[in-house]
């Protein structure tokens, strides 16, 4: 099964900090937060596509905030404005805010930020406290209050914040809904919590993928219904439906 993709223009594309990048494309596009593309701007090698999570949406322009981890990344964070790039998307099922309401936390932990803020953005009829946790104080949260009530951010090294993990920070049992994104370990003690007090969680898996459309199985997670693909029936899925790695 071929990608179908189109070809774009980048708009711009800047280091927000160490490692960390946005890049932005002008354009009208439809999309429901946490909902993902697959970019390249390569021809043969690396041979994949990058699933990058949309950052934001607006009437203009969407942009996606990456991590440079690999040649793929690498690559892309080399991007200037009118250079070319192939997108694939929007994939996957993304956060149905419809059926959100209330008392929301929207709990990240590192580059797990990416999806969220647009996500904050569209929980219009939701009072949202936002938790980022980060290992040393970063710039990706700028921008986050105009969207949410309240802001809690965490550094392991104390930097900013509380001095530890987010989770500390989290109390599950004062929410209706918990959204949760960022490292697996994370998300899965997410879970565990609001297991114990018996709220609602959706998770953002962050799985491996190589053909991003459903048709390899390499980014399939364990569910109680059997194995499910991240890219298609993911990548939000709701917390009490997954097998934890305990």
């Amino acid at each position: 099964m071929k990608e179908r993709y189109t070809v774009e223009k980048v708009y711009e594309n800047i280091k927000v900090e160490d490692g960390i990048y946005k890049l932005t494309i002008k354009g009208r596009f439809n999309v429901k937060p946490g909902q993902f593309y697959l970019l390249r701007a390569w021809d043969m090698e690396p041979v994949l596509s990058r699933p990058i999570s949309v950052h934001f949406v607006n009437d203009e322009k969407i942009s996606f905030l990456y991590a440079v981890v690999g040649k793929g990344t690498k690559i892309l964070s080399q991007l200037r404005p009118n250079d070319e790039i192939k997108i694939t998307g929007p994939l996957g099922n993304g956060f149905d805010v419809e059926k959100i309401s209330g008392n929301v936390a929207i709990v990240c932990g590192g580059i797990g930020i990416a999806p969220m803020v647009y996500l904050a953005s569209q929980l219009k009829e939701c009072n949202v406290d936002f938790y980022a946790g980060f290992k040393t104080l970063g710039k990706t949260v700028d921008n986050v209050e105009k969207y949410v009530n309240n802001l809690k951010l965490s550094t392991e090294d104390g930097s900013i914040g509380h001095k530890g993990y987010v989770t500390d920070l989290l109390k599950p049992e004062n929410y209706d809904a918990v959204l949760c994104c960022g490292p697996e370990v994370m998300m899965y003690k997410v879970i565990k919590m609001c297991e114990r007090s018996k709220t609602s969680v959706y998770v953002s898996m962050e799985k491996k993928m190589a053909c991003g459309i459903g048709a390899c199985l390499v980014c399939t997670c364990k569910t109680k219904d059997g194995r499910k693909r991240t890219c298609k029936e993911g990548p939000v899925f709701l917390g009490s439906e997954l097998i934890l790695n305990d």
